[in-house]
Order: C-alpha cells, then sequence, then structure tokens
C-alpha cells in the first residue's frame, strides 16, 4: 500500500508518527515494538502532552515541553520507540543507535545522549509510566489471522503486510477507529485485509459470521468500521 502524500504536507501529528514509523523499519525492529511504540507516543504522550500544556501553560518548566517544538515532538517519537525496545527486545537496542538515526532525520536541533536520557524521563512522567500494552489491536489481529488460516484455506491468501499497512494508516489518520474497541477494530482490519488482498472470485468463506462469532463483537460494528478503513485506504493516494 503506498502512501502518496509527501510528508512534509501531512499535519503535525501524521507527520511525527510518519517519523516513528519509518524509524522502525529503518531499524528493523518486530511488529510488536513498532506498534507498542505507536501505543506510547500518539495514544498517550502525544495527547496527554498538549492537555498538559493547556492546563499549565508558562509553569512548564522543562526544556523539551516549553516550547514544544516540531523537533523536541520528533525526540520523543525516537525515545517510545526506545522504550519499546527495551520491553520487547533483549537485549535492546542502544541508546546511541537512536542518536545516530535522530542526527539523520531530525534536522532542527542536535539531541545529545544526555538529552535523549531526559527525553525518556519527561515522556514516562507525561504518559504516568503507563507504557504498557494492554488491549493491543495488533496482537488481536495477528491472533486473529492465525486461527483463521487454520479453519480456512483461503486464510493463507490474507496478506499481513496488509494488515500493518491499515493500522499504519489508522495510526496516521488519528480516526476514530483508535478509540473503538481493540476486539472490533482488529477483526475489522482482518476482514479489510481479506477484501483488499483476497483474489474476488476466492470469497467463498463466511468471514464477517465468523469474527463475529470469534470475537464476540457486532456485526454491524464491524461492517461501519471496515467501511471507514477502505474509504481511508481509497483516499490514501491523496
Amino acid at each position: 500500500m503506498q502512501r502518496g502524500c509527501a510528508s512534509s504536507a501531512l499535519p503535525l501529528r501524521a507527520r511525527l508518527v510518519d517519523l516513528l514509523i519509518q524509524s522502525a523499519h529503518k531499524l528493523q525492529v518486530a511488529p510488536t515494538v513498532k506498534y507498542t511504540a505507536l501505543s506510547i507516543f500518539a495514544h498517550r504522550f502525544y495527547p496527554r502532552c498538549f492537555s498538559r500544556l493547556e492546563e499549565q501553560g508558562n509553569d512548564v518548566e522543562n526544556w523539551l515541553l516549553q516550547p514544544l517544538r516540531e523537533s523536541n515532538l520528533q525526540l520523543f517519537a525516537l525515545v517510545s520507540l526506545w522504550i519499546s525496545t527495551k520491553i520487547h527486545t533483549s537485549p535492546c537496542l542502544s541508546v546511541k543507535i537512536f542518536k545516530s538515526l535522530g542526527d539523520n532525520i531530525i534536522k532542527e536541533q542536535h539531541y545529545t545522549i544526555r538529552d535523549y536520557l531526559e527525553a525518556e524521563v519527561v515522556l514516562m512522567q507525561v504518559v504516568n509510566f503507563e507504557i504498557g500494552m494492554n488491549n493491543s489491536v495488533f496482537v488481536y489481529f495477528e491472533e486473529l489471522l492465525l486461527q483463521f488460516k487454520g479453519v480456512a484455506k483461503v486464510g493463507e491468501l490474507v496478506n499481513f503486510e496488509a494488515g500493518m499497512d491499515i493500522m499504519d494508516l489508522i495510526y496516521e489518520k488519528e480516526t476514530s477507529m483508535l478509540y473503538t474497541n481493540p476486539h472490533s477494530l482488529a477483526a475489522s482490519i482482518l476482514v479489510a485485509s481479506y477484501v483488499i488482498t483476497v483474489p474476488k472470485q476466492t470469497w467463498e468463506f463466511p468471514v464477517v459470521p465468523w469474527v463475529k462469532f470469534v470475537t464476540g463483537c457486532e456485526e454491524e460494528d464491524i461492517l461501519e468500521i471496515v467501511r471507514d478503513i477502505l474509504k481511508h485506504v481509497l483516499d490514501v493516494s491523496c
């Protein structure tokens, strides 16, 4: 799935999410690492950071948060990825690797290793040390796809990469889908991946009733999210 819009033309949050995603790809980290980092940064840090600024205004003391420049947010995006590698990777990637990556992609500011360490502390404080990956859509999608392959041969035709592309797109677009039931979203991503990647002539398996049965989600909810996903996928070429 190709993204047709230049990153510089995207809104701020989408640019930051795109930077995190592209950094994850450059570092070749596991999908779980990428989606944990996205959860930490896009779900928790980014909205709480701006809420905190609205509440405290100029009373925010740390230089990384006041003024809140795009370069500082880029640093926090990389730090989110670094924290995620600590959770999921053994041994985790060195902070020097992230500094080297940051030196190449953050153009407006040069950050030292000490800055990365400080940013880690600040980020953890902003998210109240909530860095787990409970209710992970990626985990649910991965498990659902494995189950699907176990009950239907056509499941082998569902492209796992397409499902991850859809998740990336949902994060970039900041749609309301991010805040729906993670089981419903994972089920909808599977159905959308099925529609996009499985040849139409092989659409024999009742995939929607099956995901409804497995997840316990309402069919209407699943179909509504699938429609939203397909609309965004069709719009991705700008």
